[in-house]
């Protein structure tokens, strides 16, 4: 593993889950993790409802775009979590792989979104944990 380990967030949209992870690893790691995110069919924006249960704890991920999921994002990453994308993320030797089970956001209240933002806070954390330990 490199100096600077990478990480990369992965679900159907690039809209939801892996955004608020990707916002979440940006916050708790700052420049110490190369944090990336995409979608195996990326919606047009990031989920507004997202969005704002990320601002209520202090993370703004409001200039975040959903980005389409290539070869190169994956062969650059060294831990690939995948959040409900099925088989559409490439396997590559050597990387280390991860799927999150959670709800997706997609159409649910706020209500609904905080515990999975504050899931995925958990999950990260214990990930960050691993990657940079001590």
């Amino acid at each position: 593993m490199p100096d600077k380990p990478s990480v990369l967030f992965v679900c159907v949209h690039n809209a939801g889950r892996s955004q608020m992870a990707a916002g979440w690893l940006t916050h708790l790691a700052g420049d110490l993790v190369d944090v990336r995110s995409a979608g195996s069919a990326p919606a047009d924006q990031v989920n507004p409802v997202a969005v704002e249960a990320m601002r209520e704890v202090g993370i703004d991920i409001t200039s975040e775009q959903p980005k389409v999921l290539t070869v190169d994002a994956v062969e650059a990453s060294d831990v690939v979590i995948t959040m409900g994308c099925g088989d559409a993320c490439p396997i590559f030797p050597g990387k280390r792989y991860e799927d999150w089970k959670l709800d997706d956001p997609a159409g649910q209240g706020i209500e609904a979104v905080r515990p999975i933002r504050d899931d995925i806070r958990s999950r990260t954390e214990k990930l960050l944990s691993e990657l940079l330990p001590g």
